[in-house]
């Protein structure tokens, strides 16, 4: 029995932080998407006291820059606050270079490396092509290609349609209720602007159908003949 024992425990067990941790985020981070504030923070600040057991500063960035890229994702684009209280010289150079990246900045070819490697070729486009649509859809990871057409469009300056269309198509597949509704509106709102009725209209119906439930679908509008010189 005991040289079984030693076998097992030949390989270090996961501090129970870290477990809890990734728990606690799991459920933080399903919520938020899911539209759940109250949980969503709830979750987070157990993630939170979990971490801050190891009184460590890179565990503490690590979970705040996760936090707020999953904000960015879903086109929430307030400052990442609480990473940023955190003193900086106990920051890990990846973890400042993917900060700096989460804000749009531009990064030279040695911030680039220290990237997640699902981000590093996204950090190098500069605006909307049909190469920079391939390499996103190139990412397999769902939330990672949300984070990805985010952190293009604020680098860009340019909501471009493609962009946001992959951005729907993206958290619609994957039933992500917080995101796919900011998605919607700036695809709606962008598309008001451009004058595309057809894509406004779309967008204000799967809008109706998020916030309600699926329930009670308005009457469609008609449409008015644009050629009205036949008409006597």
């Amino acid at each position: 029995m005991l040289l079984v024992v030693g076998g097992c425990a030949s390989k270090p067990a996961t501090p129970q932080w870290q477990t809890r941790t990734a728990s606690a985020m799991a459920l933080s981070e399903a919520a938020y998407l899911d539209g759940q504030e109250r949980i969503a923070q709830q979750s987070l600040q157990q993630a939170r006291e979990e971490v801050s057991r190891t009184a460590s500063v890179v565990e503490l960035a690590r979970l705040e820059l996760r936090q707020c890229a999953l904000q960015i994702a879903s086109l929430d684009w307030q400052p990442c606050s609480a990473y940023l209280t955190l003193p900086q010289d106990g920051v890990t150079p990846q973890l400042q270079a993917y900060h700096r990246y989460l804000g749009g900045a531009m990064l030279d070819t040695a911030e680039r490396a220290l990237l997640p490697p699902a981000q590093r070729q996204v950090a190098t486009i500069v605006e909307t092509s049909d190469a920079a649509l391939q390499a996103l859809r190139a990412i397999d990871e769902p939330l990672s290609r949300l984070l990805g057409v985010a952190v293009l469009m604020r680098r860009s300056g340019a909501p471009d349609p493609a962009l946001i269309a992959l951005a729907v198509e993206t958290a619609s597949h994957e039933g992500w209720r917080r995101p796919l509704l900011a998605w919607l509106l700036l695809q709606q709102r962008q598309a008001t602007i451009a004058g595309d009725s057809a894509l406004a209209n779309e967008a204000a119906s799967r809008i109706h159908i998020l916030q309600s439930g699926g329930c009670c679908m308005p009457a469609p509008s008609l449409a008015l003949p644009t050629d009205t010189s036949h008409v006597h």
